[in-house]
């Protein structure tokens, strides 16, 4: 296990546990705040070419959308909504991510709103995002809920600092579904920290993170944390994973795959030499020459073939170049 010393952050409050509580208590919620789809908002469908395209999906929350090219720091949009200097150095503002606090008595409750429509990457990558919001939850989309899709997506070279539940792709996957996808890049937070999605209390299959991941507690190369009744299958990391002592609240809960798991994990895999880690929530550890292996997955029934350099085989989900790499998309051109 990797620990690294005097990381700290005092300036925000520690609101791990809060969940979708009273949503419901909510009213007059704005379109950007997830009520999209009424007569004042219609809902739109949206085919996504630049960054004003995908920023336009917080207003649209309900919408079935595509992604028809990639995206990247020479794409129109990028300096002034996912760059290092974007947002005065906030750099991309997630999408679908508010916390509302409602009096109720004597208690407060956080609704928060997220996608619930559906979002096609169409086997395109989102390069080269930099986020650092002063908030709870963070990722390229903060909140996934309500049946919410996103699928064929890969989100590579992506930095993310934030707090609690932190990830790549999605902060908190809350009753949603991803698949099909992966991320490359460094995540560093606190608490439930993923190098694709921070939290799971949903549905995570076919999809593998790169890249390295840093927190105290419930830190994990795929997910940090994984409720009860959620899943995750024919998955893999080979993120560094680095736990870091934080004096202001608990440490531990390190996995090579998954930090903390109360559902399951199949059919899935981490490195133990990348990661640097022995332990996983769930999930099968090899060593780096097993991970390249095509066996290790055909033995747990992937949809895997093996081709040669510069070649796909789109019938499958899965391909790997035997011997030489990780199982990789079929989608993704690798060379």
């Amino acid at each position: 296990m990797k620990i690294i010393a005097g990381w700290r952050r005092s300036n925000q409050l520690a609101r791990f546990d809060v969940f979708l509580l009273v949503a419901v208590l909510i009213t007059g919620v704005p379109c950007s705040y997830g009520g999209c789809g009424d007569d004042n908002h219609p809902s739109q469908n949206l085919e996504i070419r630049t960054w004003y395209d995908l920023d336009a999906i917080r207003d649209n929350l309900d919408g079935n959308h595509t992604l028809m090219n990639d995206l990247d720091s020479g794409t129109a949009g990028y300096e002034e909504l996912a760059s290092p200097t974007a947002n005065a150095g906030k750099g991309w503002q997630p999408i679908g991510y508010s916390t509302v606090e409602v009096s109720w008595g004597c208690s407060k409750y956080v609704a928060d709103y997220g996608l619930t429509g559906t979002f096609d990457g169409q086997g395109h990558e989102i390069r080269d995002l930099f986020i650092n919001p002063d908030e709870f939850a963070a990722g390229l989309f903060t909140y996934l809920i309500d049946g919410g899709i996103i699928k064929n997506v890969g989100v590579v070279n992506i930095t993310v600092v934030g707090y609690n539940v932190v990830g790549s792709l999605v902060g908190s996957n809350h009753g949603g579904t991803v698949s099909n996808c992966y991320s490359n890049g460094n995540v560093t937070g606190r608490a439930a920290i993923g190098g694709l999605v921070g939290r799971n209390i949903g549905t995570i299959s076919n999809s593998y993170c790169t890249g390295r991941v840093t927190g105290s507690f419930n830190v994990g190369g795929l997910v940090g944390q994984q409720h009860p009744g959620c899943s995750i299958s024919n998955c893999y990391s080979s993120c560094t994973v680095i736990l870091n002592l934080d004096p202001e609240g608990p440490v531990g809960g390190t996995g090579g795959l998954v930090g903390s798991n109360g559902g399951t994990v199949s059919s899935s895999f981490w490195d133990t030499e990348t990661s640097g880690q022995s332990t996983s929530g769930g999930g099968i550890g090899k060593n780096t020459t097993e991970m390249k292996n095509i066996t290790t997955f055909t033995d747990a029934s992937w949809n895997i073939m093996a081709v040669t350099l510069n070649q796909t085989n789109r019938a499958y989900i899965w391909n790997i170049i035997d011997g030489q790499t990780y199982p990789f998309l079929s989608w993704q051109s690798v060379s």
